[in-house]
């Protein structure tokens, strides 16, 4: 299933995840140096967030990962790592702002906050799912088999591409949120705030190209298959 056309669909995807990730390390570590002129953690930040947003079922909770924020919808909770909780830089209320988006998509019962997540249990089957269709298919030459291995591979690819009006949403909330709040409220902070929002929502476009290119991949390896017949 992996020979020499295999370079040729997945390193520009390699190549994508590691410029993303780079610009997302970069974007961090440069504002994650700067404090902002409010004074207040991601933590502080977070909690004047929720009660301006009347968002009252939402707790905090601090997480041990770096970089490991999120807000869980199941739970009504955002975890904070040690790096934005408990900092007043740019980066951490940039950050903090972010996930508190996420917990407004979740309150105003956002469709693509729920699409995204009701395809979760098809995606978490069909990623394994898909491995054994699509090495049957190959191993007894049954080239139905193998599409249909494709085909339930896609659902990566979906729910991928449902992820960003998510994320692009809520970073367009946290940019209102913390202009609105009057935490930020000068140029260079602005520009700080877009600049990591920016470099982590390419991470996102970054892993649909990914799953996109993959699928094109295995497409390839079954049409292959169809000429060979």
């Amino acid at each position: 299933m992996f020979n020499s056309s295999y370079l040729i669909f997945m390193l520009p995807a390699f190549i994508i995840m590691m410029v993303a990730q780079w610009y997302v390390n970069s974007a961090y570590n440069k504002w994650s140096k700067v404090p902002s002129q409010s004074g207040l953690t991601g933590a502080e930040v977070a909690r004047r967030l929720i009660e301006r947003g009347g968002l009252h079922g939402v707790s905090i909770e601090q997480v041990q990962n770096r970089l490991g924020d999120h807000y869980d919808p199941r739970e009504k909770v955002l975890r904070l790592s040690p790096g934005v909780a408990q900092s007043t830089s740019v980066a951490a209320l940039a950050i903090a702002a972010h996930e508190l988006g996420h917990a407004m998509q979740d309150s105003q019962d956002y469709f693509p906050l729920r699409l995204r997540a009701a395809l979760v249990p098809a995606v978490n089957i069909g990623s394994y799912l898909g491995w054994i269709l699509l090495m049957i298919g190959f191993f007894l030459n049954m080239t139905g088999l193998a599409w249909l291995g494709v085909f339930v591979f896609a659902g990566g690819a979906v729910f991928a591409l449902a992820t960003l009006p998510v994320e692009f949403n809520a970073s367009t909330r946290a940019r209102a949120l913390l202009t609105n709040a009057g935490i930020i409220t000068n140029p260079e902070e602005q520009g700080g705030v877009n600049h990591v929002l920016n470099a982590a929502t390419m991470t996102y476009v970054a892993a649909l190209i990914t799953a996109v290119l993959q699928l094109l991949y295995y497409a390839s390896l079954v049409l292959g298959m169809g000429r060979r017949r």
